[in-house]
């Protein structure tokens, strides 16, 4: 019956490390949280991106013209059945129009425009907002229709 005391045997009380040395803290960041909060966040921005378009409400006329596809964010002027003018949502005078556009243009002269006309909106209005446009230098304007539903 023999007992080894204050030795390096046996017991797990009295080690020590090799070297001396405590283990070292880790000092990485958990990635898993931080993307758990991206996938979220990216699903989020996919749902709400197609709702954030000009809230101007306008009774668009129908054609049978195919969509466009659009790969930019374009700007948008809209005419109310009342003849009342607007870019993107805020309202503006028509004689304003040429000198915000060209205030806001991201790419120049070659921005893309569209009108987006009340199918009951005053004509006079809709061409007066389109020349001052083009009379502002831009080409690149269309005209904003709902395709016709088949029946």
């Amino acid at each position: 019956m023999g007992m080894a005391v204050g030795g390096n045997g046996g017991g797990g009380s009295g080690r020590r490390r090799r070297g001396g040395r405590n283990r070292a803290v880790i000092s990485e960041i958990n990635v898993t949280p931080l993307v758990d909060v991206m996938l979220v966040l990216l699903i989020i921005f996919m749902v709400a991106a197609p709702m954030m378009t000009v809230g101007v409400p306008i009774d668009l006329p129908e054609t049978q013209a195919k969509a466009l596809n659009s790969e930019t964010q374009s700007i948008t002027i809209s005419v109310k059945n009342d003849g009342e003018v607007f870019l993107q949502e805020t309202p503006i005078p028509a004689a304003e129009i040429a000198a915000k556009l060209e205030a806001i243009a991201t790419t120049g002269y070659n921005e893309r425009i569209f009108v987006r006309g009340d199918a009951t909106a005053p004509y006079g209005v809709i061409a007066d907002v389109m020349a001052r446009i083009q009379g502002a230098g831009f080409k690149n304007i269309g005209l904003v229709t709902q395709q016709k539903k088949d029946q």
